[in-house]
This record gives C-alpha cells, sequence and structure tokens, in this order.
C-alpha cells in the first residue's frame, strides 16, 4: 500500500482519556516561561527535557534520552499557551541523535494532526500559533497510561472478558491483562508498548484485539477454541516518562525475555508458565511495536517449531485479501537477542511474530490492515489447512 502522512484530523474515541487532559501527575516540570507565552510538559507522557525562551518569540527545546545507549526514537510532547494570541517558533534538537516522529499538533488532546515544519540538519522548526487556549505539540499521538485503562473497561462492558492486575512494575504501576477464557487449553497472546513512542503499534493493536473479541460467527467460533490473553501496556513507567525506548530501571524490556530481570517480563514470563504448568498450551503470540516501516518479523519456517508454515500462510492470506497493501515478511533467529518472539518460539516450540507498524503509516489504514489482519489470522487458525506444508 503506498504510504501516506496522516494530514486529517485523527479522531479517537471519545470515551476515552488521554494524557494531555488529566494533568494529576507530573514526571517532567520543565516549562519555558517568557511572561506571554508559556510551554511546558507538565503532564504524564510529557517530554522537554530541555526549554530556553530566546527572545523574540523563539524557544529552543533539547530534546535527551533517558540513559545511553539507546534506540534512537526521541519523544516530546508538551503544550503551548499565550496570554495574547502570537506566533512563535520552536527549534527542537536532539543531543546525541537525529529527530525519528514527525511533530504533530491537537487542540484537545483527541484530535491530530501533522504540525508543518522543517527540518534544517538536525534542527527541526516550527511556526506555531499559540493563544489562551491550550495546544499540545507531540513526537505522535499521545495514548498514556489511562488511555489503556479506559479502553479494557470499555471492552469490559461489551465484552465477555476479564480485566484483572497481573502484576506491578518497578516504580509500582499495574501491569493489565485482558481475558477472553472458554473451556479450551489452547491460548494466542497479545502483547503490546515494550517501548513508549511506538503509538502506531498501539494503535494497530486496539483494533486488532476488537476484532478478536467481536460478536461474529467468525470471532465467536475462534474464542471457543482458543483463550485470548491480551498484555497491552507492558511499560507503564516509560510510558508516564515519556521515554525513548526503556522502563524506570533504564533498560529495554524487549531485549530481557531470556534473563527476565525486570518485574515487567517476570510477571507475564511466570504467568504463562504458571498456564503450562496447569495444562495449558500457547499457540502464538504478537507483539506490537513501531518503525519506520510497515513489516512483520516472523520465525524462520526451517526454525523447527511446530506448524512451521502456518504464519507464512496466515500472511500470504492477508497479502491477498489486501492488494493494495504490500505485506513484507522478515524471519529471522536472534537466539541471544531476548526479544519477545525468540522467547515464544523457544520456550513454548510456537510462531510469535513482532507486528511493525510504519511510524507515518495512515492512521485509517493502520485501522484496516489490523481488523484484516485479525479476520485472516482467525481464519488460518480455524481452516483445516495443513501449516506443516507450504
Amino acid at each position: 500500500m503506498k504510504k501516506l502522512l496522516s494530514i486529517c484530523a485523527l479522531s479517537f474515541s471519545a470515551m476515552l482519556l488521554v494524557a494531555c487532559t488529566s494533568t494529576n501527575e507530573s514526571v517532567n516540570a520543565q516549562t519555558c516561561n517568557s511572561g506571554n507565552v508559556i510551554l511546558t510538559a507538565d503532564f504524564a507522557a510529557g517530554r522537554m527535557d530541555e526549554c530556553k525562551a530566546l527572545g523574540n518569540s523563539e524557544y529552543l527545546i533539547t530534546l535527551k534520552p533517558e540513559n545511553t545507549p539507546i534506540n534512537s526514537s526521541p519523544w516530546y510532547a508538551f503544550k503551548i499557551q499565550a496570554e495574547q494570541p502570537t506566533t512563535i517558533k520552536v527549534t527542537m534538537i536532539v543531543k546525541g541523535n537525529k529527530h525519528r516522529y514527525l511533530p504533530k499538533i491537537s487542540p484537545d488532546g483527541l484530535n491530530w494532526k501533522l504540525q508543518s515544519h522543517k527540518l534544517n540538519g538536525k534542527r527541526l522548526i516550527m511556526d506555531i500559533d499559540a493563544s489562551q487556549n491550550a495546544v499540545y505539540i507531540s513526537a505522535q499521538e499521545i495514548i498514556d497510561n489511562q488511555y489503556y485503562v479506559d479502553w479494557a473497561k470499555t471492552l469490559q462492558n461489551k465484552m465477555k472478558v476479564s480485566y484483572d492486575v497481573l502484576g506491578k512494575s518497578t516504580q509500582g504501576r499495574p501491569i493489565y491483562k485482558i481475558e477472553s477464557k472458554s473451556n479450551s487449553k489452547e491460548w494466542i497472546v497479545v502483547l503490546g508498548r515494550q517501548h513508549p513512542p511506538e503509538i502506531t503499534g498501539a494503535l494497530a493493536l486496539f483494533p486488532f484485539v476488537e476484532t478478536l473479541l467481536e460478536d461474529t460467527t467468525l470471532a465467536k467460533q475462534f474464542r471457543e477454541k482458543y483463550n485470548v490473553l491480551v498484555i497491552p501496556n507492558i511499560n507503564p513507567d516509560g510510558v508516564f516518562m515519556g521515554n525513548w525506548r526503556h522502563n524506570a530501571n533504564g533498560l529495554d524490556l524487549n531485549r530481557d525475555w531470556i534473563d527476565f530481570s525486570q518485574p515487567e517480563t517476570q510477571h507475564i514470563n511466570n504467568y504463562l508458565k504458571s498456564l503450562v504448568a496447569q495444562g495449558q498450551k500457547i499457540k502464538f503470540a504478537i507483539d506490537f511495536h513501531s518503525t519506520p516501516h510497515d513489516v512483520f518479523y516472523t520465525m524462520p519456517v526451517n526454525y523447527g517449531i511446530e506448524e512451521p508454515y502456518f504464519v507464512k500462510h496466515w500472511l500470504g492470506h492477508l497479502d491477498k485479501a489486501m492488494p493494495n497493501f504490500n505485506v513484507v515478511l522478515q524471519p529471522g533467529n536472534t537466539p541471544n537477542n531476548g526479544v519477545s518472539k525468540q522467547y515464544f518460539a523457544d520456550n513454548f516450540n510456537v510462531h510469535a511474530i513482532t507486528y511493525e507498524v510504519g511510524d507515518e503509516t495512515n492512521r485509517e489504514s493502520i485501522k484496516v490492515i489490523a481488523k484484516n489482519a485479525s479476520t485472516v489470522l482467525m481464519q488460518t487458525m480455524l481452516s483445516n489447512t495443513d501449516h506443516n506444508k507450504e
């Protein structure tokens, strides 16, 4: 599919709250106050590591990672208000790295569009109209911890799912699990938000899961055969702090699926192992992330896992079902890397994939692709196709 920049307003369900409307918690009180204009990141998921008023309605923001070394995914989120309407110039630079995300602007934290800007080397420059009505500037749409809570409660009200705390994060925040259970002993596992800035992965996870849980004949048949476990927000500390990649201990959770040195991965590993100890079976896992372009990272068909051609069949059917979307598979085996898909293959002998969604993939397209991926997954898992053969 031709990747389009989303230049129209991006609406989220009005029933869901986002960080910029709930400021009862604060992690980043960095502020630029020049009298008439104030820039602040004093809200959950806000981040503006340094801010300087340069005069003449110009401001310089410096972005810094939580620690190094780190993948270069500089996150920023701040709001702007002015006593009198004015236009300001904001320049952002990234210390030791380069920009990844194109700036988004929102008047309310619910509707987003691309903010006009220009890149001059490592400097990202924007002219922004400021007034008494706050506007929000962010690397991507803001989806904070409360968003996940509200989304899960909405699912619970509409569908037969349980919603419980799996465990606590490094800083004591709840890590929630959503489950749909039948008399089956077979499970599929859906994971999300190991890396805080990877918002497009979250935008795909929501419709993907909703499709699995909806009231259709296909979905009901699927849930009779397979239990569904969803852990949509694995890194709530990093989300709250506006981290580039890591958890509160400065570690990449998607490199911790061997050592399990962090409570976030420990809780998941312990729970999955407890299911297996009870005679349950993990059948498939999918982990949602973001990267510059849409890609599905898969296990190689010759790795020795059960039903070796299952994922190839699934994604091949998806490719045929969506002729305008190019399904890109990238098989790989990284046994010492500590990523989740390798963990599922090595511990449960099953397929797992990392579903990477493009940073600037059109938001409506993300929904359509995710819903189709979910539908075709169910069809493929329920089919009588021999997935041991190509």
